[in-house]
């Protein structure tokens, strides 16, 4: 990835277009240039050719960029301008640029129902597409099948502006990285070879034999990717068939945070940029898009389900019966990169994302962190959390958010955020609160008066043995929806867990048969939940008929 010579040639196109009175459009230029340095090999202008564009618009853009395709006449149109430029500079001889001119004409018309062919989409094109702007509101809403494009985004450094992340706390991530298995195998591998006398090939490469014999020695898989790994990384120093200790050699667990931090920082680059052949989840066609994977969900800042992987792969040609997508997920989380998250989701780990700032910023892009959760007021520490935070990173902020404030103000903030929110907002600020001690008991009895946070209100005081009013039947009944209601994303995702709990401590079907009366937004959601996941017959009957008199009344 040369960025910099992609820049000095947009800077001096632009200098071309004001000297000759050319409007060249600029982002369309870079993006060809991009992607010819990436997948191409073009280094400078002078390397373009007439196959570099022919690959360019009906290979690498239809699989790589989001683009609907009625863009193809503006890509094309900055395509002609970058060959006139090209000529006009004499980066290439007049007869190259006619051939190139040639080129564009006779693949004009093909390029439209190339960027339309979903058959050609990467990985990377395929995800966003599958997950649409609208869905990036809602990790739960993501779609397996391909959407028709709708933004003109594409995956290539520097095309589109990176969103700002939240980072773990450094320690953490130190004490992740020296628990990701990959990293400590590697230097198991690289000690096995030093103390063990054995040399690499010329090349510097792991020799068959010894791969096959750490595999037994060690109960590796992968042991050439293994000593690749290990010698990228400076874990050892590779100069032909001579072998030594490298910089970064020693036990992890002896290494302080910098250092084991700038050894994960160098794995992530090695796994995630550079090819790797199958070695990183012994699927090349994972392998190949390995980046563009990591990319996107890094950009959309939301899990994705693992059928659009696989659905994805299937499309390259691996046949369901060559497909173990499983097994692919489980070297990915042995690599620390990606863990499987509720509901079947993928994203990355928190170490991950920590390696994919420090490669960006390497690559001269600018990759913003975000603020500091527990500077932020109630309503922002909720919506963070709802936003899909990985459980012990969503523990950390709410600790160090409770820290930097007295219990009476936290419990203002959360519970004024939580007025007129849905459930599941509620539902968090009212479990945060519960954490507090009897010194957030002004604050929290000064919302006795808010109809959807005093039955809330009423069972802290009471557990608190605070004087408190006792619930009325009405907020009884309103309280037990509103505690259904956070369970209904849950339940849609394992009902046989729910209907278990359900069975054992369920609401009665007294008490089911009314709930239709409460004054609840998702009163009609939580009974069709009952209806379709009660164990008992007769219960299951009672939350339908009871969800029919909710919908009536909603309708009358």
């Amino acid at each position: 990835m040369s960025i910099e010579w992609v820049n000095r040639a947009i800077d001096d196109l632009r200098a071309w277009g004001r000297a000759h009175g050319v409007d060249v459009d600029v982002d369309e230029v870079r993006l060809l240039c991009d992607y010819a340095s990436d997948y191409l090999g073009v280094e400078q202008l002078g390397d373009f050719e007439s196959g570099t564009f022919e690959e360019l618009l009906l290979s690498i853009y239809p699989r790589k960029v989001i683009a609907p395709p009625e863009s193809a006449p503006e890509t094309l149109a900055a395509a002609r301008t970058l060959v006139d430029f090209l000529q006009s500079s004499q980066a290439v001889a007049g007869r190259s640029a006619v051939r190139m001119r040639a080129t564009l004409d006779r693949i004009e018309p093909e390029m439209p129902a190339a960027l339309a062919d979903t058959s050609r989409y990467g990985m990377a094109k395929s995800i966003f597409s599958a997950i649409g702007p609208e869905s990036l509101e809602n990790p739960e809403t993501l779609s397996p099948a391909p959407a028709e494009p709708a933004v003109e985004l594409c995956d290539c450094p520097g095309c589109s502006p990176l969103p700002a992340v939240r980072l773990a706390p450094r320690p953490r991530l130190a004490g992740a990285a020296r628990a990701v298995p990959i990293l400590r195998d590697a230097h198991r591998l690289a000690e096995w070879m030093l103390t063990g006398g054995r040399t690499p090939t010329v090349k510097g490469l792991l020799r068959v034999r010894d791969a096959t014999a750490a595999t037994g020695a060690l109960g590796v898989t992968g042991a050439a990717f293994l000593w690749d790994l290990a010698a990228y990384t400076g874990v050892v120093d590779v100069a032909g068939t001579t072998i030594a200790a490298g910089e970064d050699f020693g036990p992890l667990d002896e290494r302080g945070d910098d250092d084991v931090l700038g050894l994960w920082s160098a794995a992530v680059e090695f796994m995630v940029e550079k090819e790797s052949n199958g070695g990183v989840t012994g699927l090349a066609a994972l392998d190949e898009e390995l980046y563009g994977l990591c990319d996107m969900l890094y950009r959309a800042q939301v899990p994705v389900a693992a059928r659009v992987v696989a659905d994805y792969l299937a499309e390259t040609g691996l046949g369901e019966e060559d497909l173990d997508l499983d097994a692919a997920v489980a070297r990915l989380d042995y690599c620390g990169l990606v863990e499987r998250m509720d509901g079947d989701l993928l994203g990355l780990t928190p170490l991950a994302v920590w390696g994919l700032r420090e490669l960006y910023a390497g690559l001269g892009m600018e990759a913003p962190e975000a603020s500091d959760i527990a500077l932020a007021g109630g309503r922002e520490l909720i919506e963070a959390l709802l936003a899909g935070v990985p459980t012990e990173l969503a523990e950390e902020d709410i600790v160090r958010w409770l820290a930097r404030r007295p219990p009476e103000d936290a419990a203002a903030e959360l519970l004024g955020a939580a007025g007129g929110a849905p459930a599941v907002a509620r539902g968090i600020a009212v479990t945060i609160v519960d954490r507090l001690g009897p010194e957030a008991e002004p604050a929290v009895r000064a919302h006795l008066a808010d109809p959807e946070l005093r039955p809330h209100v009423i069972h802290w005081l009471s557990a608190r043995g605070f004087a408190a009013p006792p619930l009325s039947q009405a907020e009884v009944l309103w309280v037990s929806v509103d505690m259904l209601a956070l369970a209904i994303s849950a339940a849609d995702e394992d009902p046989e867990a729910f209907a278990e709990n359900m069975a054992a401590s369920g609401p009665s079907a007294h008490m089911i048969e009314e709930m239709w009366r409460v004054d609840h937004p998702d009163v009609v959601d939580v009974l069709d939940l009952l209806g379709r996941s009660l164990p008992d017959g007769t219960v299951a009957k009672a939350a339908r008929k009871a969800a029919f008199k909710a919908r009536s009344r909603s309708i009358g």
